[in-house]
């Protein structure tokens, strides 16, 4: 396996309850039941938690849209519309979700002055071939393929997705899940649903918890050190950590690259989390700052004002 997986784990607080591992699970604390579907989307463990008399029904219709989510985000999917145009340099027609999430990669790459780069994904295959075999990548080696690598090379339209030049690839591990997580509030709003608690790998509230106040979405770091719950209400919480998913045995390679330099950020900021109105938003940023100096966070806040760091 080329990577050991150590992510952070988010929760829910003890006011939901723990979710089961059953698909469908009940909480009997309101007048409608909390019912929660939990499973895996984009490569992480996910959930959807709500009160509603027709919730089983519903949760039914938001697994189906997911699954079409990671028809077209997923890399961990061979036939997904992102493994395709990784693949061939080239998406005609492409669905209008991958449109609204790259201009959404557009609009924080420029505001994080290039942190945020999803084209740092032949960065992520050398790292993870290369520790795969046990050594790190050779520094000839990590400029060869800076040079496939670059947000400027990436052209949108559309009517069609292209790389300017050859071996380009995209990761869009730093913001689909947060997008898919607003994708799936956005369904259920339109079905006049409030009190939703979507988890993705990144979270998404709409409303707050049925009994009163918000959804309590506790972090562990990985650590001894514990944060204290995040209250979200009618908002979004994503976290981000250099030293989430390590390359290497040892623990000391982490999977965020630098798209400057090719190196992998440092442990420096240690975990990042980010609250905004949309998850994809909250994702995208908590990425860059993992690779950002305090004065490069506090652009970054600066430019997106809804944005808070936790």
């Amino acid at each position: 396996m080329p990577a050991i997986s150590r992510r952070r784990f988010l929760s829910i607080c003890a006011a939901t309850g723990a979710l089961s591992s059953l698909p469908f699970t009940s909480f009997a604390h309101t007048e409608h039941p909390l019912q929660s579907w939990k499973g895996v989307a984009m490569g992480s463990a996910a959930s959807i938690t709500l009160s509603h008399p027709d919730a089983q029904n519903i949760l039914a219709r938001a697994t189906q849209e997911l699954d079409r989510l990671e028809n077209i985000f997923s890399l961990y999917r061979a036939h997904s519309t992102l493994a395709q145009l990784n693949r061939t340099g080239r998406i005609d027609t492409p669905p209008f979700e991958l449109l609204e999430c790259l201009g959404l990669c557009e609009t924080v790459h420029q505001a994080s002055n290039g942190l945020f780069d999803p084209t740092v994904q032949p960065l992520w295959q050398l790292y993870a071939e290369s520790y795969a075999k046990g050594h790190k990548p050779k520094a000839q080696e990590i400029q060869q393929v800076l040079q496939q690598t670059g947000w400027r090379h990436v052209r949108m339209d559309p009517d069609q997705i292209t790389f300017k030049i050859p071996a380009m690839a995209l990761t869009l591990n730093g913001i689909a899940q947060g997008y898919v997580a607003d994708r799936i509030a956005s369904l259920l709003r339109k079905e006049g649903l409030t009190n939703v608690l979507i988890n993705t790998g990144e979270f998404a509230a709409i409303g707050g918890h049925p009994e009163g106040n918000g959804w309590p979405v506790s972090i562990d770091t990985g650590t001894d050190i514990r944060k204290e719950a995040v209250i979200l209400h009618d908002n979004a919480l994503a976290t981000s950590s250099p030293g989430g998913t390590f390359f290497d045995q040892d623990g000391l390679i982490g999977h965020i690259l630098d798209p400057r330099t090719g190196m992998p950020a440092t442990a420096r900021q240690g975990t990042i989390s980010v609250t905004a109105p949309k998850a994809a938003l909250a994702d995208a940023l908590s990425t860059a700052m993992c690779l950002a100096t305090d004065t490069e966070i506090a652009a970054m806040l600066q430019r997106f004002p809804t944005a808070k760091l936790v």
